[in-house]
């Protein structure tokens, strides 16, 4: 059976789900929260040890104002409410984008939220805020140039957000749509990737138990026969 060490989840369908069953987009985040603890339960059950959550891309400025401060302050008050229940599971949080582009008021909450569950080692949850693919990969050749050392593979994952986070075994995306949307485009290159139809506030632990039996029992070649 495939070991797994690292789940990445596009949790697409936050938005349809609000305006089908509360005609809110933004509440249709705030259930999707509920999801998002459920899968951290199953990954510690699992012994799952990296959770990636796509949680805001480089794209999403592009969405109305009130919803975007709407999903800032929900995270806000996330980590206000579960910092301590965080430490006490041991789950460490960490932060990859270009976080310097967000407020200054969740920049602070971050970095506060990093210092002190940065000790802890039973999961780490990734949350890709302000993340892009593609921005990513620049700023990884960037740094490369930059140090005046040559660029190859292994600099370049030296170079990037994810540094020190093995590649994901496999990811996710719910709410029924087939594509990457500019996430981890490097490192999904050998990642099974499993498309669920349901809205990420519907998707439950049954829903994501069977995802990772499934991945179980793939024959994984990486380009070999």
């Amino acid at each position: 059976m495939n070991p797994i060490k690292h789940v990445a989840i596009i949790m697409d369908g936050n938005g349809r789900w609000g305006i089908k069953h509360k005609g809110s987009r933004n509440l249709g985040h705030r259930a999707g929260l509920q999801t998002v603890e459920t899968v951290i339960e199953v990954c510690i059950k699992e012994k799952i040890r990296y959770l990636t959550l796509y949680t805001f891309s480089t794209e999403n400025w592009k969405r109305p104002k009130n919803e975007i401060d709407f999903l800032f302050n929900l995270l806000e008050n996330f980590l206000l409410k579960k910092i301590e229940d965080l430490i006490k599971k041991k789950i460490k949080v960490n932060f990859m984008g270009e976080l310097g582009k967000l407020p200054s008021k969740l920049i602070k909450l971050i970095k506060k939220s990093e210092k002190k569950t940065s000790k802890n080692y039973r999961i780490q949850i990734n949350v890709a805020l302000n993340y892009g693919s593609k921005s990513e990969l620049i700023k990884s050749i960037k740094l490369i140039n930059n140090k005046r050392i040559s660029i190859n593979e292994g600099n370049i994952d030296k170079n990037l957000f994810t540094v020190g986070i093995p590649d994901p075994d496999l990811m996710i995306r719910t709410g029924d749509t087939q594509r990457l949307s500019n996430f981890m485009l490097w490192q999904l290159a050998y990642t099974e990737i499993f498309f669920e139809k349901k809205l990420w506030p519907d998707f439950n632990k049954k829903d994501f138990k069977k995802i990772l039996d499934r991945f179980k029992k793939i024959k994984r070649n990486f380009g070999s026969i």
